[in-house]
């Protein structure tokens, strides 16, 4: 049995921040823009809860008033007790009107931040740089914008109305409490300490039970999400039962998890229980004497212990919500993390703007290195100076650097020596958008997303007309394919276009980099995975798009860029050779043992079908 490496597993422990309350806190800037909403919410609340305190107090009139008094004709007089009745039929009807109003509008103003909270790491994800997704794996990432920010959203919600009306009703409780009866407070409000120090002691460890059942789903979900996106890789070494056992064991791990949370939780349910009625009891039991000894009324004694109830209730949802904002605290620690990690490409306080780009491309002395300082660079001491409409043809060995060269000009990763320029600007001081703008890509593997043709090839350019897009399909020879489809321009290529063949994805990423219209084009070996009849479609449309652009071309087919203007042969991250493919051709070397090796590869593979067709 096999297992996948666990250096992507996780996001990294940024230590104390993963723990700290500020970052509740900081929710709060998401929600300034929903002040008002807000404002009402807690109006309601005030109201809900400060009306909630007035029928305990009439109750205990109506239990006094049920000893009827006689008239002097003899006759119940039941006057009050019929007041009292509908009076508190009004005190409820207000209560559950404000309770619905404040349940809404704090829930609403709950659920827009953690869609702006949502939004807003989405966003942040979309500016980092590929070093950051490389050590992350996707399933992570997702858990975070989901199950993460679903916690978050059970405590601005539904939890900040509770806690709110609950402070509200805890602290008018208690103050009309100790106003019906100074003694009986002092005894119910002695296991007040106890139930806290409880929910406190507990808490803190239903918190990191939290997180690690956080961690373990996220790890359960990116291992879910490896074994989906690469299901035919699976089903064809049929490793169906390998990755149900993979994910079957991240499931338990995070149930395990789970389990311990949830035991941690009851405990603390059945101590806060077991205190809540023990001490009703020992009310009933004091204020029951006080009222065979005349100190209290009977109605009195019913208030009270509908305020203590009160306060029980409010001590226990209180630990409740203790419980959640443990939880809670982190999942927007998690959250904030990833907000707060920053980019490695950092935009220049005063950018130049790249308005007109002819397409000049200068590497200075370019080195760059993945890793850290110990690692040996994957370029190193680079130059070249590529004019405007030139192409530039990259080839070497696998792992020479090409790749990597093609990555900077986008500026995927920044160079660490040197300097790369666009038109005599260094790139790390241009707009990074407009950088981008003018930078086209046709990789090999082509990435399509689950929309339509004709969505896919807007992607290039958004604003584009139908006609625009309709004219880039042409240009890219996938007009004709995309005509036979069920739909049309409208046909849903499914996940990652798999339902389209190579030939065609490819032709489709082709139009979305013709209706871009850029100046810079990279050609990441964009033909090597397909068929014949594929590639000489594939070639015609890259050669339309190449027309009057500045190219890089990584060829996996030296016979495909003869015609390049240059040609720079790679080996170790450097500039070994270049030149015209006459004159590496003459000079020997590196480039000509390549193309002989290949050549020889080619003959060897019509040989045989020379024969057949004899």
């Amino acid at each position: 049995m096999f297992s996948r490496p666990n250096a992507r597993a996780a996001l990294p422990d940024t230590g104390p921040n993963r723990r700290d309350p500020a970052n509740l806190l900081r929710l709060l800037h998401y929600v300034k823009p929903y002040v008002a909403w807000l404002s009402l919410g807690i109006f309601s609340t005030l109201i809900s809860a400060g009306l909630s305190l007035v029928f305990p107090k009439l109750f205990g009139n109506l239990i006094d008033a049920s000893f009827l008094k006689r008239a002097g004709s003899g006759v119940a007089d039941t006057g009050p007790l019929d007041r009292i009745v509908l009076l508190l039929l009004g005190v409820f009807a207000v209560v559950a009107l404000f309770t619905a109003l404040q349940s809404f509008l704090i829930s609403r103003v709950g659920v827009r931040v953690v869609a702006d909270l949502r939004r807003a790491v989405f966003s942040h994800l979309l500016t980092l740089s590929p070093r950051f997704f490389a050590t992350r794996r996707t399933g992570e990432l997702t858990s975070r914008l989901t199950s993460d920010v679903s916690t978050v959203q059970t405590v601005v919600s539904s939890a900040l109305a509770q806690l709110l009306s609950q402070v509200v009703t805890l602290i008018g409780g208690v103050t009309l409490m100790v106003l019906t009866s100074f003694q009986l407070s002092l005894f119910t409000l002695a296991v007040i300490p106890l139930i806290i120090g409880t929910a406190v002691v507990i808490g803190l460890q239903i918190r990191k039970a939290a997180r690690e059942v956080q961690d373990k789903v996220a790890a359960a979900n990116a291992s879910a999400e490896e074994a989906i996106s690469g299901v035919r890789v699976v089903q064809s070494f049929t490793a169906e039962d390998v990755e149900r056992e993979r994910y079957g064991e991240g499931v338990e791990q995070s149930f395990a998890a789970s389990l311990r949370r949830i035991k941690l939780t009851s405990l603390m349910a059945g101590i806060m229980t077991f205190l809540a009625f023990g001490s009703l009891a020992g009310v009933l039991w004091y204020g029951g004497r006080q009222v065979l000894v005349g100190a209290i009324t009977p109605g009195k004694l019913v208030s009270f212990l509908f305020y203590a109830l009160q306060v029980g209730i409010n001590v226990g949802g209180l630990t409740g919500i203790f419980s959640q904002v443990q939880e809670a605290l982190g999942a927007s620690s998690r959250l904030f993390e990833l907000l707060d990690t920053k980019s490695e490409l950092p935009v220049s306080p005063a950018p130049q703007p790249l308005d007109r780009v002819a397409g000049r491309v200068q590497f200075e002395n370019v080195s760059f290195r993945y890793g850290d300082e110990g690692e040996l660079p994957t370029l190193s001491g680079l130059n070249l100076d590529v004019s405007p409409g030139q192409t530039v043809a990259l080839v070497g060995p696998s792992g020479a650097g090409k790749s990597t060269l093609v990555s900077l000009l986008p500026r995927f990763y920044d160079v660490t020596g040197g300097t790369l320029k666009v038109d005599g600007v260094d790139v790390r001081q241009a707009d990074l958008e407009e950088l981008r703008r003018q930078v086209g890509l046709v990789p090999q593997e082509t990435l399509l997303f689950s929309g339509s043709v004709a969505e896919n090839i807007l992607y290039g350019r958004p604003s584009a007309s139908q006609a625009e897009v309709e004219g880039a399909a042409r240009a890219a020879n996938a007009e004709e394919f995309i005509l036979r489809l069920p739909q049309g321009y409208a046909t849903a290529v499914g996940e990652r276009g798999v339902k389209l063949s190579g030939g065609q994805r490819q032709r489709v990423a082709i139009a979305r980099a013709i209706l871009k219209n850029p100046r810079i084009l990279i050609l990441d070996e964009a033909t090597s995975a397909l068929d014949n009849e594929s590639e000489a479609l594939v070639q015609d449309a890259l050669e339309k798009l190449m027309v009057g652009r500045t190219t890089f071309v990584i060829a996996h087919r030296l016979s495909t860029i003869r015609s390049a203007d240059l040609i720079v042969v790679m080996d170790a991250g450097r500039a070994v050779q270049r030149g015209t493919h006459a004159e590496l051709i003459a000079a020997g070397g590196l480039y000509k043992d390549l193309y002989d090796l290949q050549f020889r590869a080619e003959r060897r593979e019509q040989g045989p079908l020379a024969v057949q067709g004899v």
